[in-house]
């Protein structure tokens, strides 16, 4: 573009040129003509110095265009770069709202249940109370084996349940871990220490447990040995020469220090289920 200008200019200060060389060869045939007013001529230097001056305007000028150009290119692209974040705010935006709306909903189901919990809440400690009576009245009609145990557990959990440092929630786990061990007892073979009043003497004997089914006891000296008789609630004595062997080895058995085996024991023969 610039190179076009400056050629166009130099045509002009040619053309401009010819005609004031050309002007005195016409001069004589211009002598016979009538005579005209006279025009001043214009000066070569000051065509010059006007074409130069037109040239550095047209060379300004192109640098503001081109400056302009270039920074409307600029916005241009920071406009687009602008945009573009708008839109990805637009859908952040959006999923926001999503988010807070579900958000919105989830508190009003923890409000609804913390409201429905405070009312369960009031529920649970008379439900633990009645679990505790209903486990002591088992532990009360049950095989009488480790009973001084089993009374100290509820015991220890009713007394658990008037503590305002133990939340609703673990006084509930301690209720269910004391019916899981209950539970547990009819499935186990246990051997442990004790007293039992033999002809109104009190001996140290050794209790074989076999789950619910069977309670029996052997003297320390293996002299004598006896059985619970459920039907009777009390302890029955046993002929020694039948059942003291057998006795003897389930002891060994539930301490692990001999194999499991058949043995003959005196256990009660089931009941129709009424």
């Amino acid at each position: 573009m610039k190179m076009h200008r400056l050629k166009s200019i130099a045509l002009a200060f040619v053309a401009t040129v010819g005609v004031v060389a050309v002007s005195p060869a016409h001069a004589a045939e211009d002598a016979a003509a009538p005579a005209a007013p006279a025009k001043p001529l214009v000066p070569v230097d000051h065509v010059i110095t006007v074409g130069e001056a037109r040239i550095r305007d047209a060379k300004k000028s192109q640098a503001r265009i081109d400056r302009l150009a270039a920074e409307t290119n600029d916005l241009l692209q920071d406009y687009k770069t602008v945009m573009k974040q708008v839109d990805g705010l637009r859908v952040y935006n959006a999923r926001l709202e999503k988010q807070i709306d579900g958000q919105l909903r989830r508190i009003a189901s923890l409000e609804k249940s913390v409201d429905e919990a405070t009312v369960i809440q009031r529920q649970i400690t008379p439900l633990l109370l009645r679990m505790l009576d209903g486990l002591d009245k088992f532990v009360e009609l049950d095989v009488p084996f480790q009973v001084e145990e089993r009374q100290d557990r509820i015991e220890m959990l009713r007394n658990n349940v008037d503590r305002s440092d133990i939340s609703i929630a673990e006084k509930f786990r301690q209720v269910l871990e004391a019916y899981k061990i209950e539970n547990e007892y009819g499935r186990t073979v246990e051997s442990y220490k004790g007293v039992v009043d033999i002809g109104g003497a009190e001996r140290d004997v050794s209790f074989l447990r076999i789950g619910r089914i069977g309670l029996m006891y052997q003297t320390t000296d293996g002299e004598q040995s006896g059985a619970w008789d459920k039907t009777q609630g009390q302890w029955m004595e046993l002929d020694e020469g039948e059942y003291r062997g057998a006795i003897q080895k389930g002891l060994r058995i539930a301490r692990k220090q001999a194999s499991i085996d058949i043995m003959k024991l005196p256990i009660p023969a089931p009941e129709a289920a009424k």
